[in-house]
């Protein structure tokens, strides 16, 4: 579809959150799809988790995104979905990629949400693709466990915090879950969720740098609980790293399903954005330093730093890579 102004952020590029949205869209579509294949039972398939997802290019007003999807793996209960994103330029035809993204869905009985239904199997071309997406499969698995089990943080306000440290930049957006966000079976649909966390790391780098940002990747975003319509949500994020050039905010969702006395709140969704700086040329700005005042700061910043780290030198392996072929 066409960029229109309203997907814009203010520096007039395509809202990294719209391109998440068209992407979890995409994947939900050939998942549902997939999954109702011959199926015994009609079922949604729903967002478990994505993967790392760079933004290669920033996408602008008046070009057609032009989103594709492919199911590369299927276990007997999740989908793998390759989603590629690219730009058109209908005035001089010139055409780019933005994203690409790596998304895991489970099918969900329509006539029970709690039900998770049996995947048909893909025919894979060779062995070699099924024996890597099992691979991928059992990687993406741990790691949704390891982040399930570490999700205990909570964010608190912070009376007359100094500049650039947590506190100063840290922010929450509280949402009613209404019809419209929602699936036929009546929860948030991810790419609501992720346009709403993208909104929160949007205020929260801007609040720490004070110029105009843009979204450069996001980590693997992992959906712990469904959201049911009727529940409050509350979107946090805070700074937790920052390099020269890049700022890392984390982002978790907590919903409160105040209609249901028998629930307490809890937490559902939780990623790390990665966000640049950039001049009103576009040209990367220097980040200022974040100032860690407490332990448990020191600690996530140290724990951002690897991350970091890592995901440059696996970059830097991708480009020796591509340039030896």
């Amino acid at each position: 579809r066409i960029m229109r102004p309203d997907d814009a952020n203010i520096a007039g590029n395509v809202h990294g959150g719209t391109i998440l949205k068209m992407i979890e869209e995409a994947g939900a579509i050939i998942s549902t799809r997939h999954c109702n294949f011959q199926a015994e039972e009609p079922c949604v398939a729903a967002l478990a988790r994505v993967e790392r997802t760079d933004f290669l290019s920033p996408m602008c007003i008046g070009e057609v995104a032009n989103v594709s999807a492919e199911i590369t793996y299927t276990s007997r209960h999740s989908v793998e979905v390759q989603v590629n994103v690219m730009s058109e330029n209908i005035l001089t035809g010139a055409k780019k990629v933005t994203n690409k993204a790596t998304l895991w869905y489970v099918p969900l009985s329509l006539k029970n949400v709690n039900k998770v239904l049996e995947v048909p199997p893909i025919q894979y071309a060779r062995k070699e693709q099924e024996d890597e997406g099992k691979k991928r499969y059992e990687e993406q698995k741990l790691d949704r466990l390891e982040t399930k089990q570490r999700n205990g943080d909570m964010i608190l306000p912070v009376i007359n915090p100094e500049p650039h440290t947590v506190g100063y930049s840290q922010s929450s957006l509280i949402h009613l879950v209404g019809p419209s966000d929602c699936t036929l079976l009546g929860f948030v649909h991810g790419g609501v969720t992720m346009k709403l966390m993208d909104e929160v790391a949007g205020i929260v780098a801007a609040r720490h740098c004070k110029t105009n940002i843009v979204t450069a990747s996001v980590d693997a975003i992992n959906f712990h609980e469904k959201i049911k319509k009727g529940c409050v949500i509350t979107v946090s994020g805070r700074m937790t790293f920052t390099s020269n050039k890049s700022m890392e905010i984390e982002v978790f969702v907590d919903a409160d399903p105040f209609v249901d006395a028998s629930r307490e709140r809890y937490r559902a969704v939780s990623a790390f954005f990665t966000y640049v700086s950039l001049s009103k040329e576009g040209k990367p700005l220097p980040v200022p330093q974040l100032l860690t005042e407490t332990e448990d700061e020191k600690r996530r910043f140290e724990e951002g730093k690897g991350r970091y780290l890592q995901t440059k030198a696996r970059r830097q392996a991708q480009m020796q890579q591509a340039a030896q072929q």
